[in-house]
């Protein structure tokens, strides 16, 4: 059994709180091995919509606090009573410019004939990984703010040390691995090109650290159709900012519930 630190979240001056990041289900063009993007609004599969159920019953008695863009994913979540439904612009998806509509392979070959692997590689009109990054960055910025305005009173009443205040947490396979006793849980549904660079932005930016047992190329690589990550995030409020301090990963990338 693995087991991560889970760093208290009861302390007067620091709040910490969990973040499950999924992606959404396969769709149509998912299926058909086609560039979805940004331009093109595509519906589930059948398959995705098998998908989206499985992550909703996984999840179904999991507690969340805030939710941004997940309706499909909430539908069977017994807690889901009095929650606002947040949808983001900034969670949607790489535009990949003209290849957009184009088969996955052809983007390859284009990345290829460029002398670039496919993460880093940049279609004509597309959005360069800086530019997605950028909105990873704000995106994290505003959630972290609206979790402390909306959260801060909830961190609890014990003064103390947060190095002095660690817990362990088991991580096995349960759905509300590392969360247990955390109030504060925010689901973040949003698409697979912008999880990988959110991933990487995580740990090389803001040193996250990696689930025991993972590495790197594991936690960069694509996740599965409504595969789960998780975080656990401490923030410090000061001048009337808050401002992380703290990050570990709980899991990345869990899909064994599509199984099921």
């Amino acid at each position: 059994m693995l087991r991560t630190s889970v760093l208290s979240f009861r302390s007067m001056k620091q709040l910490t709180f969990g973040v499950t990041l999924v992606r959404h289900g396969e769709t149509q063009y998912n299926k058909e091995g086609l560039l979805q993007g940004q331009a093109i609004d595509c519906p589930l599969s059948d398959i995705g919509l098998q998908q989206a159920e499985a992550a909703g019953r996984y999840l179904k008695d999991v507690k969340f606090s805030n939710v941004f863009t997940a309706e499909t994913i909430m539908k069977h979540n017994s807690r889901r009573s009095g929650l606002q439904m947040v949808c983001e612009p900034l969670l949607k998806e790489k535009s990949f410019g003209i290849a957009e509509g184009g088969r996955v392979q052809d983007l390859k070959d284009m990345a290829k004939a460029a002398g670039q692997s496919l993460q880093t590689f940049t279609p004509p009109e597309g959005e360069t990984v800086e530019q997605v990054k950028e909105r990873v960055k704000e995106f994290w910025e505003k959630m972290l703010c609206r979790i402390g305005d909306e959260h801060w009173d909830d961190r609890g009443d014990e003064e103390a040390a947060l190095s002095a205040q660690q817990q362990t947490s088991p991580v096995d396979g349960e759905a509300d691995d590392g969360v247990r006793g955390v109030p504060v849980h925010a689901l973040v549904v949003t698409h697979g090109a912008y999880m990988c660079v959110a991933a990487r932005y995580f740990v090389e930016e803001l040193n996250c650290s990696l689930p025991q047992g993972s590495d790197k190329a594991h936690m960069f690589s694509l996740s599965p159709n409504t595969g789960l990550c998780r975080f656990l995030l401490t923030i410090r409020k000061e001048d009337d900012k808050f401002r992380l301090t703290e990050m570990c990963c709980v899991f990345a990338n869990r899909g064994d519930h599509v199984k099921q």
